[in-house]
């Protein structure tokens, strides 16, 4: 099962939603996030959040529409897109899309990727990104990897998160690499092209940060 999540990021970021609206999908709204869904009538399994950025007459609404809330308080350890994504897990989702987590406050970008690294290291069975008008990011663990060339999103990049990369390896690419050691701080490897139908990508060990995007 594929989980969606709208969080309540800057409109501008998000992407058009028709082609992620499948049949074996479903979607969650976290905060703003669920009116966002509901104005454009797409159903809502459950939202969450403390709900402080709508008002009263749009929470009712948000209620009305929506099969399950969740209300939390706004003091608490996780985050609503955190404890969003737990409850996706919970209910055996195996791919989990996060919409409207960037381009508004650096900090809740940041926290939206430290999930990312979150759920590879602990449920590495459930496949996390983040999507927005530009781009997909995900994260890896070390291993060998396909990717397909998509004409929408003509560039890769791969950023070492946390830790330093030993053997990395990228074939198919318009800069290709052989087992080559990243320093965590490296910025060699972004902007690449795939050439070929696939590339791919493998590395010994650390944890990628992969960033599919477009101008």
């Amino acid at each position: 099962m594929i989980i969606n999540i709208m969080a309540a990021g800057p409109t501008a970021y998000i992407p058009s939603l028709d082609k992620f609206v499948e049949e074996d999908s479903k979607w969650i709204g976290v905060d703003r996030g669920a009116l966002y869904l509901m104005k454009r009538n797409i159903p809502i399994l459950a939202s969450f959040g403390d709900f402080d950025s709508v008002n009263d007459t749009e929470r009712e609404q948000i209620n009305s529409y929506s099969d399950e809330v969740q209300l939390f308080k706004p003091e608490k350890d996780e985050t609503d897109m955190e404890l969003a994504v737990n409850w996706a897990i919970s209910k055996g989702a195996e791919k989990i899309r996060l919409f409207g987590a960037t381009g508004g406050r650096m900090d809740h970008t940041f926290a939206n990727l430290q999930l990312l690294l979150k759920y590879v290291t602990e449920s590495p069975q459930v496949k996390v990104e983040i999507i927005d008008e530009k781009n997909t990011v995900t994260i890896a663990t070390a291993g060998s990897y396909k990717l397909k060339k998509e004409e929408a999103m003509p560039y890769v990049s791969f950023f070492p998160y946390g830790t330093k990369i030993s053997g990395l390896t990228l074939e198919g690419f318009k800069y290709p690499l052989i087992d080559r050691d990243l320093p965590v701080s490296s910025t060699l490897c972004i902007s690449n092209e795939i050439i070929e139908e696939y590339g791919t990508f493998s590395f010994v060990s650390g944890i990628l940060m992969v960033i599919r995007s477009h101008d």
